[in-house]
């Protein structure tokens, strides 16, 4: 199974409060794990003005892009999802269904500029499996697996996007139930 451009939604029944109604791109997945970006967690304490003081870009005024939380692993370090519109050459990864990702000082200088990639959206960290670990949440009933919509990753807003992301799929997110079992 590889679920690369998929997304995870996060159920009533995941234990971890990191994940509470997280929405995630799986940007990668293999037989060695897997990793993905939380796609609809807005840091609020930071925005993307200050987040280019700290690696020392200067802007006049940059765009007012948000900043997410991508996930508990490594998070000073940033990625920027995005479409296939966007030539950052051998730097930018493509992810199934149209997604792509970067993570150099050169896009966010161009998002600065405002020669990025739009749409786009920047996170800092990222989530990571182990092998067969996310295989093993998903069978425990902790992630419910959907098709990627650039339409959800990129078009709505923050707070909407787990639901929209169900309703999109077919699923009442109010039929969601935090428990599991087994016909």
């Amino acid at each position: 199974m590889d679920l690369t451009g998929k997304l995870l939604a996060a159920m009533p029944s995941m234990e971890d409060a990191r994940f509470d109604h997280a929405l995630i791109l799986i940007c990668s997945h293999s037989g060695d794990g897997a990793m993905g970006l939380i796609v609809n967690n807005p840091l609020p304490d930071l925005n993307f003005g200050a987040l280019l003081s700290r690696v020392g870009i200067k802007a006049p005024s940059p765009p007012d892009l948000p900043v997410h939380y991508g996930g508990p692993v490594e998070r000073g370090r940033g990625f920027i999802l995005h479409q296939g519109d966007y030539d950052g050459g051998s730097a930018v990864m493509e992810i199934a269904g149209g997604f792509h990702m970067s993570a150099t000082l050169d896009v966010l200088e161009a998002l600065a500029n405002g020669t990025g990639p739009n749409p786009a959206l920047l996170t800092l960290g990222y989530s990571g499996w182990g092998p067969n670990q996310l295989e093993a949440e998903i069978a425990a009933n902790a992630w419910l697996t959907l098709d990627g919509s650039a339409d959800i990753v990129f078009g709505a807003q923050a707070g909407q996007k787990w639901g929209d992301a169900l309703r999109l799929a077919g699923v009442n997110p109010m039929m969601l139930s935090g428990r599991a079992g087994r016909a």
